[in-house]
């Protein structure tokens, strides 16, 4: 399985490529990509909004994966902020349906377990964390693509745990 996380933000949208190597001796995660989309805060929001899409069908396109994951909207004080972040979520959303891949949600809480094992971990212990399990030599370019590469490990750990309870029924 190839998973493609998206950590959708309205000036850093990370995106992080990672898939499962069955065939090795103990089954291990592998790191394909990731990378971070940088919006100019001084361009219009259609502006930003069509360069997220852009970029994010470009790295679809190149690197095939099987679904996207994303993190589940939180809850904000800032009213604003949050519906400027559901643009970006909904951008992500359509560009995963334009290519025909479904698209997994995940709460905060569930991506910072499975890759920490504890759901209120800063972003530092990610960051951590995702270097260790992807076996980098350095940590990912951004704390965003950190995110993304998160994102794209919990839905593979959680599609796993589901297709065991499924042969186990």
């Amino acid at each position: 399985m190839r998973a493609f996380g998206i950590d959708c933000g309205t000036e850093f949208t990370g995106y992080g490529v990672v898939e499962m190597d069955h065939e090795a001796r103990t089954p291990r995660l592998i790191h394909v990509a990731s990378g971070t989309i940088r919006l100019n805060k001084k361009e219009k929001t259609p502006l930003r909004l069509a360069q997220v899409y852009a970029e994010l069908i470009a790295r679809i396109t190149q690197y095939e994966p099987d679904c996207i994951a994303i993190e589940e909207v939180f809850f904000s004080a800032n009213a604003k902020s949050a519906l400027k972040l559901g643009q970006v979520r909904g951008v992500a959303m359509l560009a995963a349906a334009t290519c025909n891949l479904t698209v997994a949600e995940y709460a905060p809480l569930s991506i910072k377990s499975s890759v920490t094992g504890y759901g209120l971990a800063a972003k530092e212990q990610v960051q951590f964390m995702v270097t260790r399990l992807l076996a980098l030599d350095a940590p990912p370019d951004s704390p965003d693509a950190a995110d993304a590469l998160a994102i794209a490990i919990c839905h593979i750990h959680t599609a796993q745990t589901l297709l065991l309870q499924g042969a186990n029924r």
